[in-house]
């Protein structure tokens, strides 16, 4: 009783001395709901890549409670596919959802943070990403163009691709007009093909038509859903071009600064979960695609020859080292990323690598 009538007079005290107590207040800014577009690279709701943009984008509204609400537009809805770097740079589109080694135009480093030839598989591009200084490299490249960049998805070893004829030397490579993007399309180049870049949307009549002579994609999962098993006999492995691609969300940079910091937080850290989630689902649908590939629809798998791996290899380290060198930003970004590759190829020696043969006795 005494401790309710002190409650009570403290309260009266502080009325009248002019001070009222209340609960802390919540800012109209942090309550305020933002209607946000993302634009894609990716045909609309196509499995893997398509919903992984889908995945992020309820992850946002839902984490949010809804002060983020994200409506996800795939290629061509509201911009073209390759155009929706510059879309969220102007906040036409406040973020946007493909692949770094697209905007090679806009800068030559941005492809070292989707894939490297013969470089970092997902599980080490992650660790350079959030622990190895490269998610710091990237923020400041983007910033540029007025973009935050994340991980959002990362497709795990892709596939060496759809050939409609055999590969048996670097000769084979030569006059080949394949579709292959970022700094694997610079090493066919130098051997003599030719690198074409394609949006996902446009493979399957590319390669039906002859426009184009192979293409590479994502994965078994992803290449059953586009049909490419009618359009080409070879498939071949591995994805020496692209060993962990790491799929990215950007976000407009002052749409981004404008929010309060429990809502960056929840941006940032929701591209996370869609990165670990595209990676696992992808990981567990790739083996039953890949089994339907061959035992249902009579596809050729075939692993390309060591030599020709070996050669691929001491050309793609090549091709890589002189692109570095056509800036400062990207030999930055090489050097990082190379000293990072060579300290987990030591560790993974004796751990990942020597587990794995070790399974296989």
């Amino acid at each position: 009783m005494k401790r309710r009538e002190f409650v009570k007079t403290l309260g009266a005290g502080a009325v009248a001395g002019g001070t009222v107590l209340a609960a802390p207040a919540v800012s109209a800014k942090s309550n305020q709901t933002r209607n946000w577009k993302m634009v894609t690279t990716w045909p609309k709701n196509f499995p893997g890549l398509g919903t992984g943009a889908n995945n992020l984008a309820k992850l946002v509204t839902d984490m949010s409670g809804g002060r983020i609400n994200v409506k996800v537009y795939g290629a061509k809805e509201l911009v073209p596919p390759f155009e929706i770097f510059d879309a969220v740079s102007r906040n036409t589109a406040q973020m946007g959802h493909g692949a770094s080694y697209y905007w090679k135009g806009k800068s030559q480093a941005a492809q070292f943070f989707a894939a490297v030839p013969f470089g970092l598989t997902a599980q080490e591009m992650n660790a350079w990403i959030y622990h190895g200084g490269g998610m710091e490299l990237w923020q400041e490249i983007y910033a540029k163009f007025n973009l935050v960049p994340t991980a959002a998805l990362n497709t795990g070893v892709q596939m060496g691709g759809w050939f409609n004829k055999k590969i048996n030397s670097l000769k084979d490579l030569n006059g080949l007009k394949m579709r292959i993007p970022g700094l694997g399309g610079e090493v066919l180049n130098r051997l003599g093909g030719t690198a074409v870049s394609l949006p996902g949307g446009e493979i399957f009549t590319s390669l039906k038509s002859g426009a184009i002579d192979a293409t590479e994609w994502v994965g078994p999962y992803n290449d059953l859903a586009f049909g490419l098993h009618k359009a080409a006999k070879y498939y071949y492995y591995p994805g020496w071009h692209e060993p962990g691609t790491t799929l990215e969300c950007f976000i407009n940079k002052e749409e981004f600064d404008a929010l309060p910091k429990d809502l960056q937080s929840i941006v940032l850290n929701a591209s996370k979960v869609a990165n670990l989630d595209g990676l696992s689902e992808l990981t567990a649908r790739n083996n039953a695609a890949l089994d339907t590939l061959v035992n249902k629809h009579n596809v050729k798998l075939i692993k390309f020859p060591d030599d020709v791996l070996k050669q691929l290899r001491k050309v793609s380290d090549e091709v890589v080292a002189e692109v570095a060198k056509n800036d400062p930003m990207s030999q930055r970004v090489y050097d990082s990323y190379i000293k990072f590759r060579e300290a987990t190829m030591a560790w993974h020696d004796v751990s990942e690598r020597a587990y794995l043969n070790a399974r296989a006795l």
